[in-house]
């Protein structure tokens, strides 16, 4: 072996080395998204068929044609007209539907197949992703018409523990023991949990004793999610189920935010003021998810991601 190649080696075995120190010293930084039909995302990106979605009035397409809001959300299309990609933030979501989605934050990761929906993810994703250096992570549990009173029902609240908050938990677990398999850019990095994103509040108007109770049931929620994940001060945000007209369930949410063991470190998003009218939408019957309103969703994630940076700015 002659002494040209010998260093070429060594140069190429210290440089891997650094690379790979660089990589296992990396924290991904791990948002849990959870909720109901709402978190799975109904917004509507470029379906634009005269009868099923008003002629695409009101979703993504026709949100960037307008200068204003363009200035505002023209992030997520490019010179050519395609979807962004981000190659910092990443999903993990399997929906109660289909096949597992993992990967870069783009349009998508909803309920529906294909790339023709979204949820709060997107802006979300964008507003924590920009914040950190490290990368982010977002894992989405969340299944439609869902109560917090029985299907999410946390162990703190006594009785059967629902179905759902149990899914919740075995989902993460699983989208981290597999984090290497699901997105190889993050291979042999470290994860951290910094924060909980809860949207949810629908089915609880229906389901007896559930608007009373809201309260109490999510501040149970909270504590168990911490408890299970040992981060006694683990930042919550709270969307407000903002499309439903509902005193009682807005102030249940508000509520347990506003309790003193969670001081300064849960939060209340208030999201009535970004409800559409239903003619200037995609799915004018569908109140109970946003008529399928881009902006709607996008200022929904904004406002949820915003909240969460603001805790991220209060931790030690």
């Amino acid at each position: 072996m002659t002494p040209l190649i010998l260093v070429t080696l060594l140069l190429s075995a210290i440089v891997t080395a650094q690379e790979r120190a660089v990589d296992e010293s990396t924290t991904v930084k791990v948002f849990l998204l959870a909720g109901q039909s709402n978190m799975e995302g109904h917004a509507v990106a470029d379906l634009d068929h005269e009868e099923h979605y008003n002629g695409g009035r009101g979703n993504l397409k026709s949100v960037l044609a307008d200068e204003d809001l363009s200035k505002t959300y023209g992030h997520w299309v490019d010179s050519e007209g395609r979807w962004t990609t981000r190659d910092d933030v990443f999903v993990s979501y399997r929906p109660a539907r289909g096949p597992m989605k993992a990967g870069p934050l783009s349009i998508g990761y909803a309920v529906h197949p294909g790339a023709h929906h979204f949820g709060p993810e997107l802006e979300f994703g964008r507003v924590v992703g920009d914040h950190f250096e490290e990368p982010v992570l977002l894992v989405k549990t969340c299944w439609g018409g869902k109560s917090l009173m029985e299907d999410f029902r946390p162990p703190g609240s006594g009785g059967e523990v629902g179905p759902c908050y149990r899914k919740m938990i075995e989902e993460y677990h699983e989208a981290i023991a597999e984090l290497g398999d699901r997105f190889p850019e993050l291979k042999g990095m470290k994860t951290e949990l910094a924060g909980f994103v809860w949207f949810q509040g629908w089915n609880d108007m229906y389901v007896e004793g559930a608007l009373d109770a809201y309260a109490e049931n999510l501040s149970n929620l909270i504590k168990d999610v911490r408890r299970e994940f040992q981060s006694p001060d683990l930042p919550f945000v709270v969307g407000q189920t903002g499309n439903a007209d509902n005193e009682a369930l807005w102030e249940g949410q508000r509520a347990a935010t506003l309790r003193p063991e969670f001081k300064g470190q849960a939060i209340y998003v208030p999201t009535r003021s970004f409800l559409r009218d239903p003619d200037d939408s995609p799915n004018k019957g569908h109140a109970h998810h946003w008529f399928g309103n881009a902006e709607s969703y996008l200022r929904v994630g904004t406002g949820l991601g915003r909240a969460m940076v603001t805790l991220q700015k209060r931790r030690p």
